[in-house]
Parts: structure tokens; C-alpha cells; sequence
């Protein structure tokens, strides 16, 4: 099995990332605060002015350490890698099936009856957990909803079908999200999913954490030779990783959102951590320094978990999910395996 490695979030402003010897260091205000053996990462994620060497850059490249630059907010801008890895064949497949009707319906209609089966079980956990503080009844008509859209998927018989199925789901989902919510609820409050920019607390965490989960995704892919930008829920568009959005569809509810509802209801962050830009007319709210240093601290802790995986039938570590999960892929674009296995959360 492959091993976890971490991930560097360097999230200090005017922070000067380079290379000493084998090792990445971390220097602000020219005071060395942070050095790491190359050997133990697995990617370096840059938030808003921070500054890599060039020989840095070069050599994480030879590494295959990811470097991603993201704005201060987590918005991402840009990544650094080397050579594309895998066998040159592998994608030229994933191309030629993302161009088939029959393959793309086929392998987004796996993903999002893994997404609507995750929803599921993330509403049935908090009434298991909290009936008596919830609206049961809501929460019991999404969680049907979800399993009669989760039915339907695999008759769709176009790609079209799945998105629209794939949408129904998420209205459902999304309509009872704020009574997911047992702790602190007059301060966080969820009305509907806002994106850019998030226009409340709970959506400028799902925004953050959304876009850690795709870095790490998007790294498992190339890792493995796809090209995260080619996906089949989600079609191409300039600049966006499709296939990485495809695949982050799998683990948004039971990793990103039980976090959010976990920082939440843990009384980890309070309203106080969060800035409401009085002066921006589409009234966006950010995080403050000490939250996205909490939040990221905690989603680390979450990648270090142990779940097992019922498709290979193993235990092993939440981060490295997404590197199974890329492989099956692999194995199935290159016709290893008859479909696309998604991850069910147990």
C-alpha cells in the first residue's frame, strides 16, 4: 500500500519557501521557521503572498511534489509539476472515452451514485446521532429522496440524465443542510450553496475545504497518469480540472462536509472567525488568519483516520483514498475492471 505523505500549507504572509540540501525550508522576515525532508511530502500548497525559489520549484518538480498557489481565500490560481507520469496510452484512452456517450453516461453515472449514497449516509448519521434536536421528518424526506435518486441513476440513459438526477440530489441535500447543523445556529446559518463568493460562514468553509480536497485529488490523478482536466460529469471547460471535480463529488459529503459540520458543532470556530465585507457589494465573508490555520490543522488530522475500503477490502488511511480511488479509475479506463467502483462510506 502507498504511504501517506504529508502536505505543507504555508499559509504566512511574505513567507519564503527554498531549497537547503534535501530539504524545503520556510523562512519570514529572513528567520528560518520550518524545515522539512523533500522525502516526506507529497505536496506544497501556497496561500495568497507567499514566494518559492526557483530551484525550489525544480526541485519539487524532480520529486513529484505538487506546488499549488492559491489566493489568501483559497481560491486556486496555478500549480508547478514535472513530467506527466503514466503510460501515454492510458490517456489517450481516457480522452477517446470522455468523447463516448456510452462510457462518459456510464462512469458519471458511478460517481454520482457514489456522491447521492454519501449524502445519504451523512443525513442518516445526524438523526441516528441527534433526532431529538433535529427536523426528523425533513431530514427522513431527504434522506428519501436521495435513495430514490440514487435508484435511478443507473437507468439514465444519457449523460444528461445523470446531471439532472445528480442535481435533484443535491437540491435535496443542500435543503436540509442547515439542520445538520446542532451547535451554534444562530451564528451559522445555511440558506442555499453560494460559491463566488460565499455569501455566509458555512459556505466560505465549504468553499476552503472544497478546494483542499480537489488538490489532493487532482495530485492523485496525475500520480497516476490521467489528466485531471479531461472528466465525463463534468465536461471540459478552460481551466478547470474536470475529472478532479468528478472524482472530489465521491468525498465531498463525508469528508469535507462532516468537517464543516464537525468545526461547527465542536465549537471549534465561532462567528467571530469570519469577516463579512461590509464595503463588497455581493457581501462576501472570509476567514480569518486563525480559522484557515484551524480548519487546515483539522483536515489534516481528518486525511490521517482510518476507514476501510470495501471495494479492495483493506483499512487504511482517509488521504489515501483518493490515490485508490485515481488507480480504479486507471484500472477501468484501461479495461481492467468492467466499471468505475465509487467509495461508499460506511
Amino acid at each position: 500500500m502507498r504511504k501517506l505523505l504529508n502536505t505543507l500549507y504555508v499559509g504566512t504572509q511574505g513567507a519564503y519557501l527554498h531549497r537547503e540540501g534535501e530539504t524545503v525550508v520556510v523562512e519570514v522576515e529572513k528567520v528560518k521557521r520550518l524545515q522539512l525532508p523533500i522525502h516526506t511530502l507529497d505536496g506544497i500548497v501556497c496561500f495568497g503572498n507567499v514566494l518559492c525559489s526557483p530551484f525550489l520549484l525544480g526541485f519539487c518538480a524532480e520529486r513529484d511534489v505538487a506546488v499549488s498557489f492559491l489566493t489568501e481565500y483559497g481560491k486556486f490560481l496555478a500549480s508547478v509539476r514535472g513530467p506527466v507520469s503514466g503510460n501515454v496510452r492510458l490517456r489517450r484512452r481516457q480522452y477517446r472515452m470522455a468523447d463516448d456517450e456510452t462510457a462518459t453516461r456510464q462512469i458519471a453515472a458511478n460517481v454520482v451514485v457514489g456522491k447521492i449514497a454519501n449524502s445519504r449516509v451523512v443525513v442518516k448519521r445526524t438523526l441516528r446521532d441527534h433526532e431529538s434536536k433535529v427536523d426528523a421528518a425533513a431530514l427522513k424526506n431527504a434522506a428519501n429522496v436521495l435513495e430514490h435518486a440514487a435508484r435511478q441513476v443507473p437507468a439514465a440513459r444519457t449523460s444528461d440524465e445523470v446531471r439532472g438526477f445528480e442535481g435533484t440530489a443535491a437540491a435535496a441535500y443542500f435543503g436540509v443542510f442547515n439542520h445538520l447543523i446542532i451547535e451554534q445556529k444562530d451564528d451559522f446559518v445555511f440558506r442555499e450553496r453560494s460559491r463566488r463568493p460565499p455569501l455566509d460562514e458555512v459556505n466560505a468553509l465549504l468553499s476552503f475545504i472544497y478546494t483542499l480536497l480537489t488538490h489532493d485529488v487532482r495530485s492523485a490523478l496525475e500520480t497516476v497518469g490521467l489528466d485531471p482536466q479531461v472528466g465525463f460529469l463534468h465536461r471540459d471547460r478552460s481551466g478547470r480540472h474536470g475529472l478532479a471535480l468528478d472524482m472530489i463529488e465521491e468525498f465531498r459529503a463525508v469528508i469535507a462536509d462532516r468537517l464543516v459540520l464537525s468545526l461547527i458543532n465542536r465549537r471549534q470556530l465561532s462567528r467571530r472567525d469570519f469577516c463579512h465585507a461590509g464595503n463588497d457589494e455581493r457581501g462576501a465573508v472570509t476567514m480569518s488568519d486563525s480559522a484557515r490555520k484551524t480548519v487546515l490543522v483539522e483536515y489534516q488530522n481528518r486525511k490521517q483516520e482510518e476507514i476501510h475500503h470495501p471495494f479492495i477490502d483493506e483499512s487504511l488511511k482517509i488521504g489515501l483514498l483518493f490515490f485508490v480511488q485515481a488507480n480504479l479509475l486507471a484500472r477501468h479506463i484501461r479495461g481492467d475492471l468492467d466499471g468505475y467502483p465509487p467509495f461508499f462510506w460506511r
